[in-house]
């Protein structure tokens, strides 16, 4: 098993790196500090001055790979590589254009994302398992019909609808909870329902289509035939057998959704107005803060490359014949 964890964290380290390389290369390589000066000052009327004042301040006006007027190892740490790409793996981002330390930043707004991911994501899923289940259960029945019809309607609605109608509805119109807004302590709580709700509501027709595919193509399996054989209910088939060997699949889905755990959701954050990672991102987009945006890219790779691993290892425990490959 530690043998196991151990390669695929070796497997993970080149991609991590990869992905750095490449994010620093269409930073700095394909769009040059000096394109970053003209974009954030105005591509019109911008002097030389003005553009090396704006790389100073920041730290671009330093040599891309070496610094050949530094002396020893100061030729390789006093370049924009090292100052604004290998400190990543450190977790120093640096600051963001109005000052603020990036690493602190995220930190703070960690709390705020997770607490509208999380419940998101636990609801979402149990509701969706569950659904699929009850469908496959009455299959080739009406309420499977109206129950595929339902998802394929869910599915073919915009997300912004639910979150436009839901603020409407629940807040303009009946006035139970806040239309935006965020507040820590327990009085969060009432500022997370809507947002808690309409993030489930509107991922549950795709997710429940994916889930009763797979429960479907369980059910046709010889060890179903078997265990219905032996004289087991549909009930004990379905939640016993069925369900257990559709984890592989369901944990590979779930893996998508690891990074939206820490980075927050872009759409539900910024339309309630929750100071998560998610609007911090969509934020430093608006203000073309390069590098806010490096660091959740950085950030978005390295939880998506933990969630592959955290997947490999939870492959292991439902079917401990994976640990052979």
């Amino acid at each position: 098993m530690l043998a196991y964890i151990i390669r695929r964290l070796l497997y993970a380290l080149p991609i991590l790196i990869g992905v750095n390389l490449i994010t620093f290369a269409l930073f700095f390589v394909v769009n040059s500090p000096d394109d970053m000066a003209r974009m954030q000052l105005g591509v019109k009327r911008v002097t030389p001055e003005a553009i090396e004042k704006w790389k100073a301040e920041r730290g671009y006006d330093r040599p891309l790979l070496w610094n050949a007027q530094a002396p020893g190892v100061a030729a390789a740490t006093e370049t924009i590589f090292f100052q604004k790409s290998v400190k990543m793996f450190a977790f120093d981002f640096g600051r963001a254009d109005d000052g603020r330390d990036i690493a602190r930043e995220i930190a703070t707004r960690m709390a705020p994302s997770l607490a509208v991911a999380l419940p998101v994501f636990a609801l979402g899923l149990f509701a969706a398992v569950t659904f699929a289940l009850l469908l496959v259960y009455f299959r080739a029945s009406y309420l499977d019909f109206w129950g595929v019809v339902f998802c394929v309607a869910m599915m073919s609605v915009s997300g912004l609808f639910y979150i436009i109608g839901g603020q409407w509805l629940v807040s303009k119109v009946w006035h139970l909870v806040p239309i935006s807004g965020y507040a820590g302590g327990a009085d969060a709580a009432k500022f997370l329902v809507l947002p808690v709700i309409i993030s489930v509501i509107g991922g549950i027709g795709s997710s429940t289509r994916w889930y009763r595919t797979l429960f479907l193509e369980e059910i046709t399996k010889d060890y179903v035939r078997t265990a219905r054989a032996k004289g087991l209910s549909e009930r004990a088939v379905l939640f016993g057998h069925v369900l257990r060997n559709a984890l592989i699949p369901i944990l590979t889905g779930v893996v998508v959704l690891i990074p939206l755990l820490f980075m927050g959701s872009l759409l539900i954050e910024s339309f309630f107005g929750i100071p998560g990672l998610g609007s911090y991102t969509i934020d430093a987009i608006n203000a073309q803060d390069f590098a806010v945006v490096r660091a959740m890219v950085f950030i978005g790779s390295l939880l998506y490359i933990v969630g592959l691993l955290l997947t490999d290892i939870s492959y292991t425990l439902v079917d401990p014949r994976v640990r052979l490959q």
